[in-house]
């Protein structure tokens, strides 16, 4: 065992410029990193991912962000073979699981037969479904929901079934009960739904709608055993931070935490760590993506990347010489892209230890399976056929 604390975190959504196949998902042009940097006219400051070697591993150097000429990190891409471009098919990919059949999409709304269950279900009228931004979809139904009782039924590009409902009309209890039903409905044979997501939200009118933290995924149970599973089998701690848990239904986690929003989810990372195990700390932050990345808002998504840098400082402060940070992304959401969809972009890859002797090129991955199976090969542990460790190049 070469390090004894593996930290994987999943900056959900932070894409590094368009995958080969991006022509697949009409995703050609499309470059997160790239076009959040260039909208900020160099003025993006990120210092610590700056120094790991975050403009290194780019195809160009991201506006305001310098080229480290002595990288503090092994640096490099991951390269996605998935059918989707969805954060289940990222993580799960990551995790030695694949998703090589595409998953069911609705460009025109659910079918009858769908929406007709859920109303005798759950006693009340479906509106909406469509694809749609949530917060647009929201904003247009959300007092008609609150008014009747309804269900706001919406979709995107994404194999997703999202039931949007406000707090105060319908509890949570029940908002969640509702989804557990739809996921019932769509685990195939005829249809086969990646995650069902619980949208609550509050305010008085649709001038001041927010989704609250008390969103839920409600994810396809893991159509094999992932890395998750065969760590904890061998005895490793598995502990996840944000939706992780959601995104593998607790499967082969050990102890998991919920967000409130990124902030929070750095404040666990700031908490496991002070904590003596030995095993893998899963994170995933979701901010970048729900919060800004949907929303087509590259001034909120900068801002949340220099929040992210100023925290990640504190954790390369607090790590031992025998722990290992792996940085990465599960999918792009380039906020400067047309419509308000995932993007099918290559992702980040930073590797570090206080360890390190230096830094260097990890190349471009293929596929993400390489990640889990670096984790793997550090605690001894075999089952991940689809990925190839990178663990022996860093040193």
């Amino acid at each position: 065992m070469k390090y004894k604390r593996i930290f994987g975190l999943v900056m959900d959504s932070v894409g590094a410029g368009a995958a080969p196949d991006a022509d697949k998902f009409g995703d050609v042009g499309s470059d997160t990193l790239g076009h959040v940097g260039h909208h900020f006219g160099g003025k993006l400051a990120l210092p610590n991912l700056a120094k790991l070697g975050l403009s290194n591993l780019h195809e160009t150097p991201i506006e305001g962000v310098p080229v480290a000429e002595a990288p503090k990190a092994y640096y490099g891409k991951m390269r996605e073979i998935s059918a989707g471009k969805d954060s289940m098919d990222g993580h799960w990919e990551m995790m030695g699981l694949p998703v090589r059949q595409a998953l069911d999409t609705f460009p025109n709304g659910f079918p009858a037969d769908i929406i007709e269950k859920l109303e005798a279900f759950s006693g009340r009228k479906v509106i909406g479904n469509r694809p749609e931004s949530g917060t647009k979809i929201i904003a247009e139904l959300g007092e008609q929901q609150m008014a009747k009782g309804d269900l706001i039924v919406y979709t995107s590009g994404d194999s997703v079934l999202q039931i949007a409902a406000h707090e105060d009309v319908i509890p949570l209890a029940e908002l969640y009960k509702i989804c557990e039903y739809a996921r019932s409905l769509v685990n195939g044979p005829d249809y086969l739904v990646g995650r069902i997501i619980a949208r609550p939200y509050v305010g008085p009118d649709a001038d001041h709608f927010t989704r609250t933290a008390n969103r839920r995924d409600f994810t396809l149970e893991p159509t094999g055993e992932t890395d998750l599973d065969r760590l904890q089998k061998a005895g490793v701690r598995v502990v996840a931070v944000g939706k992780t848990n959601d995104i593998f239904s607790g499967h082969g986690i050990d102890e998991g935490y919920h967000n409130e929003s990124n902030m929070d989810g750095m404040d666990h990372v700031d908490h496991v760590m002070t904590e003596d195990f030995t095993g893998f700390c899963f994170i995933n932050l979701v901010d970048f993506d729900a919060m800004y990345g949907h929303r087509r808002n590259p001034d909120g998504f900068g801002q949340a990347l220099m929040d992210f840098d100023a925290r990640l400082g504190t954790v390369l402060d607090n790590m031992h010489d025998d722990d290992l940070l792996l940085i990465t992304a599960d999918h792009g959401n380039d906020p400067t892209f047309r419509g308000t969809d995932h993007t099918r972009e290559q992702v980040p890859l930073l590797a570090y230890s206080p360890s390190f002797k230096q830094g260097g090129s990890l190349g471009v991955r293929s596929p993400f399976s390489d990640f889990g199976a670096t984790v793997l090969d550090n605690f001894g542990v075999a089952g991940n056929e689809e990925g190839h460790s990178f663990l022996a190049d860093l040193k």
